[in-house]
Order: structure tokens, then sequence, then C-alpha cells
């Protein structure tokens, strides 16, 4: 049967997808970056719910994938502090300057990573060549590639994520995400890929009824710091009822 994976980024939304029956959550911080490594307190609150695999997120910034030694050394950091958290597996994507998979760094990762399950995530998606990332992948040892085909949404990449299908022959997992709703979920499936990756985002207005006009913490008017990421819940539920 297809995986399912929650891309979660409180433990609210972890808790919505083991009540719904979803297999698995990839655990970030800071949506407006794209996700980072979530808090060592909020793993091991994750970790505590029964019935959901956990994947943290292992970026120690925003932006691109190319990282500095110190920036490398954080992510082994994060990887040991996960593990000890409870997290059951760990995703994460290195690149070099000239948009190829960094094997050699990809490999440390991997190596740092063992008794938990790994995931090479959307940096895949950033390459210059994505049939070589995904050979490149599997040469590193990663149990998982998170992709949308190369493309913004998964669904705009069909056609890549079918190759990546073909290219992996059963030796690692193909994972589709970026943009999969209810209403492209069923198509996606179809293409055989093991899993699909969702965040079924739902904003909501928070509780505050003071709001100063005057200031803005982020630092952009283009985000409402008083509305609250959630998880629309029957979104999941229909992309569920769609794929099994």
């Amino acid at each position: 049967m297809i995986k399912t994976e929650l891309c979660a980024y409180s433990v609210e939304a972890c808790q919505i997808a083991a009540k719904l029956g979803v297999n698995r959550v990839e655990l970030c911080a800071s949506p407006a970056e794209g996700g980072v490594t979530p808090s060592v307190a909020t793993i091991e609150r994750v970790a505590e719910i029964k019935g959901l695999d956990l994947s943290v997120m292992i970026r120690p910034r925003g932006g691109d994938f190319l990282y500095s030694d110190d920036e490398f050394k954080t992510m082994l950091g994060d990887i040991d502090h996960a593990r000890k958290a409870g997290a059951t597996g760990v995703v994460f994507g290195v690149l070099t300057v000239d948009g190829k998979v960094d094997v050699e760094r990809t490999r440390a990762l991997v190596e740092a990573s063992k008794g938990m399950e790994t995931t090479f995530h959307r940096a895949v998606d950033m390459t210059e060549d994505y049939e070589a990332a995904v050979e490149a992948i599997i040469e590193a040892g990663c149990n998982r590639i998170l992709t949308s085909g190369g493309y913004d949404k998964a669904i705009d990449g069909i056609d890549n994520i079918r190759r990546a299908v073909a290219v992996s022959r059963g030796r690692i997992e193909i994972m589709a995400g970026s943009g999969v709703v209810a209403a492209n979920a069923k198509q996606l499936k179809e293409v055989g890929v093991d899993a699909l990756h969702f965040s079924a985002k739902k904003m909501v207005a928070g509780g505050m009824e003071y709001r100063n006009p005057r200031i803005s913490m982020g630092g952009s008017d283009a985000v409402d710091e008083f509305a609250l990421r959630t998880v629309d819940e029957n979104e999941v539920k229909e992309i569920l009822k769609l794929i099994r």
C-alpha cells in the first residue's frame, strides 16, 4: 500500500496526522523558509505520539543547499539530537556548487543517521541533471527521495517523477511532494511512487485581540503574523480516501 507523509510544523499538526491515519510526518520549523530543523523539545513531544513515524528536517537555514563546513557540522549534530529525541528518520539534502548531489557529504549524513531512515529532500529538484541526481542519491545510501520532478509542483513534474520511479528500479523509495492535493493525488499515485507527501495547509485566525498596527516582527507586510498554520482535516481525509 502507498504510504503517506504530512509536512508538519507543529505538535498539533502531528496529532491530527496520527488521528487521521497518516503514516509519517516530516517535522519542520519556519514554513516561510521552506522548512528548517525544529526544536529538540518539539521533536520529543511528537515522538510520544503513538502510531506515527517521525522524520525530522535537518536543515540549518533557509536558502540554497550549499553548506559551509560549520553548517555541515551543525547538521551532523542535529541528526544526533533528533535520534536522542526519538525520531525514526531524518530528512536532508546537500548539493555542490555546480548543482550536483554532494555524494560524499550525503554519505556522511547517512552514516551519521544509522538506525533511522533517511530521506533526500527536494534539493534533488534543484540539480542540473535530474536522473543523474537520482542515481547519486542511491549511491549515497539514502532510503527515500522526496521530489516534485524538478518543477514547483509535483503534478507539473509528473513525467520526471515517472522517470525517477523507472530509474530507481526499486533500489530507493520515490515520494512525490509539493502541491499534492485531493485533485491530483490519484494521478500521482498511478505513476508508481511509494509515497505521497502533502501539507493540507489551512490558515486560521490567531487568538490575539489586540494587534499593534505599527510593527511586524518578521519585517514583511506579506506575512500575516496573527494567522496560524494548521491542517485541513477534510483535505487529508479526501486524499487518503482516493489513494487507499
